[in-house]
């Protein structure tokens, strides 16, 4: 007996997975093309033209980048701060958000209040630098840090997801005289890894991105300057220098081999600052999916 087609659902998909289709082209082509730019001889650039492949290949953009001797030094910068900043901001976060999704605790609505007002109001930049002085962070590295170690968008994620775990689970590590401690590290831990996951990849990304904490607190001590930074301070130095050259036309003209331009070194930062993300990101995919879907769930 044949399948009876139903021509409507084939219609459907078939307009569904054009649809995705082109859309993933237009999500995929820019980056893409960035990449081809920043292979490709800043010289030529100039002329267009550049698609999918770069016209002469060449490893002149990303050599200026890193003969720059700090990168190096700002890229562990980078990476240290990030991992910090994920650590401390998923603990934290992750412990307020158990405490107040007890039904127990009594002040919980008012906490969880203040949390939510604070991303909407805030001081402003003046009253947080002068505020970021007094405790004595400004130039040190804990800049980086301690202002970050708690998210109220994060903890009402974290929060939402621990909402859906039975209160029968933790009743009965508190039966078997568990305490707090216990039932957070040895059941909601385990047990939230898709969404802390989901919070970490968020932090991640937003603290590997940051360079504007380094322009305001930190950027009279080189020692702290971060990767996102010192690829910001290197783009305005070949703009510099490219308004400074003159015409285009008489730059192309030169024929000197080591010519960059403002538009191949943009690619090549680009190219550099998304690579880490890029390669983390596959491996806690399956975890953000989840978490997303359970972490915005209500009861």
């Amino acid at each position: 007996m044949k399948r009876r087609v139903n021509y409507n659902e084939y219609i459907f998909n078939t307009i569904n997975v054009t649809i995705m289709i082109l859309f993933s082209i237009t999500m995929l082509y820019p980056f893409w093309n960035t990449i081809a730019v920043s292979f490709n001889e800043a010289i030529d650039t100039i002329r267009g033209g550049i698609t999918l492949m770069p016209r002469r290949f060449t490893l002149q953009n990303y050599r200026i980048v890193f003969s720059n001797g700090t990168i190096f030094h700002a890229f562990l910068v980078s990476v240290t701060r990030t991992t910090l900043n994920v650590l401390t901001n998923v603990f934290f976060t992750a412990m307020i958000a158990y405490v107040l999704s007890r039904p127990n605790f009594i002040f919980r609505k008012q906490f969880t209040v203040i949390l939510v007002v604070s991303m909407y109001i805030n001081a402003g930049l003046i009253p947080t630098y002068f505020l970021i002085k007094n405790l004595h962070l400004l130039n040190t590295f804990w800049v980086y840090v301690i202002p970050s170690m708690v998210s109220a968008f994060n903890f009402l994620v974290i929060r939402t997801f621990l909402r859906n775990i039975p209160e029968s689970i933790i009743e009965s590590v508190r039966i078997d005289g568990g305490t707090d401690f216990i039932i957070f590290f040895k059941i909601i831990l385990p047990l939230s890894k898709p969404v802390l996951a989901t919070v970490a990849l968020f932090v991640a990304v937003g603290a590997w991105n940051s360079w504007f904490d380094t322009l305001i607190y930190a950027s009279s001590k080189v020692n702290l300057h971060t990767l996102q930074y010192k690829l910001m301070e290197f783009l305005q130095s070949s703009q510099a220098q490219s308004r400074s050259a003159g015409d285009i036309g008489s730059m192309a003209l030169s024929k000197t081999s080591n010519m960059v331009t403002p538009v191949s070194i943009r690619a090549a930062i680009t190219v550099i600052a998304a690579t880490p993300i890029i390669i983390v990101y596959p491996f806690i995919q399956r975890y953000f999916v989840i978490g997303m879907n359970l972490g915005g769930v209500k009861e």
